[in-house]
């Protein structure tokens, strides 16, 4: 009777020590889930943004994800001369109009359009595409283009790092779409056309 008594005992004073033990631990763990909870999410090296202006009443949208030169060379290099590139990274680029525009003595019907380039050292070729929603030029065809015009680049004394959209007023009822990336920038000028009631 007496040696059941004794280990009875023995057996709650074990019990009593791996108690703070089993603590510790639980401590440890959630230590570890709070930690692993605040660990940052890696930056996007072509984070996604927009341009956006008003022009005459009209509401002109991009909307584009924007890489980086970082040390590489970009037309003629990663972005090949005389090949469709979908004017920024990932999903292709698109611009939206609520007003028909005129570019280069074209309509543009008010609407959503992919927006891609086929860069050449002299000239630029411009499209406006019915498939806004696609990934990169995997899904491109020239047969589905609404617009197409070339521009002649302008070449920037200094390297522009992050691939950047502009959309500026240039009063009445014209405006310009830029796209300036490393030492190249292209604009397209537009008009935007007033319904006559």
């Amino acid at each position: 009777m007496i040696i059941l008594f004794c280990l009875a005992l023995i057996s709650c004073g074990d019990e009593k020590k791996q108690e703070p033990q089993n603590e510790a631990a639980m401590q440890d763990h959630s230590d570890h889930e709070a930690k692993s909870d605040t660990v940052a999410k890696p930056k996007s090296l072509s984070p996604h943004t927009s341009a956006m202006a008003m022009i005459n009443g009209a509401h002109i949208h991009i909307d584009y994800s924007s890489p980086s030169v970082r040390d590489r060379i970009i037309f003629g290099g990663l972005v090949g001369y005389n090949t469709v590139w979908q004017a920024g990274a990932h999903k292709a680029t698109w611009i939206e109009t609520d007003k028909d525009l005129k570019i280069d003595g074209k309509i543009l019907p008010a609407g959503k359009y992919g927006f891609f380039v086929v860069p050449g050292k002299e000239t630029w070729k411009v499209m406006f595409n019915s498939k806004w929603d696609q990934h990169g030029k995997d899904e491109y065809s020239e047969a589905q283009d609404v617009l197409v015009t070339t521009i002649t680049p302008e070449n920037l004394a200094s390297t522009q790092e992050a691939l950047t959209y502009t959309v500026e007023d240039k009063q009445n009822n014209k405006g310009v779409i830029s796209l300036a990336w490393e030492k190249s920038k292209i604009e397209i000028p537009f008009e935007v056309l007033v319904s006559k009631k």
